[in-house]
């Protein structure tokens, strides 16, 4: 399902990849059979289909406005924001931040490094693909929250 995002240049086969993504890692979160695990399985659903259905708006508005399916060719600036915010918490990034620890708390050491790292790759890819056309303040605004919120929580 990573790979089916990266390699996309279609925005539907691209959230079909994300979704895919968040679908295949919840009976791993899940295994362990804990309460703790069950409510991170939850609460890891809840947040990454919100970001998800916003990437799917975003999309459709870019689709809508541009005639056309590409990531590369995004031209709405509401969407090409909506999309930055969407990956964003799709990634756990500040400000966006706050279920990230309860889902890594929640999980075992495998499921942990499995979540903090091969779930990332998808995002960032979209991310890179989309990077020229997201706004560059928008952009600098949530890095510098990031590390001020990084830096600042040790």
């Amino acid at each position: 399902s990573t790979i089916i995002t990266m390699s996309s240049h279609h925005w539907l086969l691209a959230w079909l990849g994300l979704e895919l993504n968040t679908l295949s890692i919840l009976p791993i979160i899940m295994k362990p059979q804990h309460p703790r695990a069950t409510e991170a399985t939850t609460k890891y659903f809840l947040i990454q289909t919100t970001a998800a259905a916003l990437i799917l708006f975003a999309s459709t508005l870019n689709a809508w406005d541009s005639g056309n399916w590409n990531i590369s060719l995004s031209s709405s600036t509401l969407s090409n924001t909506i999309l930055l915010s969407a990956i964003l918490l799709k990634l756990g990034v500040a400000p966006a931040h706050l279920w990230y620890p309860d889902i890594i708390q929640g999980s075992n050491m495998t499921t942990a490094l499995v979540i903090s790292t091969w779930q990332k790759l998808a995002p960032l890819t979209l991310l890179y693909l989309t990077i020229n056309h997201i706004s560059s303040t928008a952009a600098l605004l949530a890095a510098s929250i990031s590390v001020l919120v990084g830096g600042w929580g040790g």
